[in-house]
């Protein structure tokens, strides 16, 4: 079975996380939601990760982090698994000051940022997409859908 594993940097960030995971779900994915900071406990990311690795399915990790996000480099410089930063923002201030650290990663550390809580399910999807026929006819049914409407 398909997954998402949801990494938060702090259980405040959970409500974020399940807004993500409500849309996986209406597609028939489930997911996760496990809070690990990278900066507190690393050894506890350490460990997620390595089972992470040890999945065979597809899965899909979605890291929720605000503030400075330490937390997708971890896990996409160790995991075998993709990775999408969606951080939670307070406002326009918080956007500026943190979105740096979701977007620049050093080499070798494949994090993808989105921004939007709903394109991050959207891509999620997408990637798990590729290995599920039914998914793949969801999501063409749905841009299909889309596509009307304009």
């Amino acid at each position: 079975m398909q997954t998402v594993t949801f990494l938060l940097g702090s259980k405040t960030d959970t409500e974020f996380a399940q807004k993500i995971a409500d849309l996986l779900m209406e597609y028939g994915v489930g997911s996760d939601i496990i809070v690990a900071s990278a900066h507190k406990v690393p050894e506890k990311v350490v460990k997620i990760v390595e089972g992470l690795n040890a999945r065979t399915e597809p899965t899909v990790v979605i890291t929720v982090v605000g503030m400075s996000n330490g937390l997708g480099g971890v896990v996409a410089g160790s995991c075998i698994h993709p990775v999408l930063n969606c951080p939670p923002f307070k406002d326009h201030d918080d956007y500026l000051v943190n979105v740096h650290s979701s977007l620049q990663m050093p080499s070798d550390v494949p994090a993808m940022t989105v921004l939007n809580p709903k394109n991050a399910a959207m891509a999620a999807l997408r990637i798990l997409a590729q290995s599920d026929d039914d998914l793949k006819k969801k999501l063409l049914e749905r841009i299909r859908k889309i596509k009307a409407e304009y």
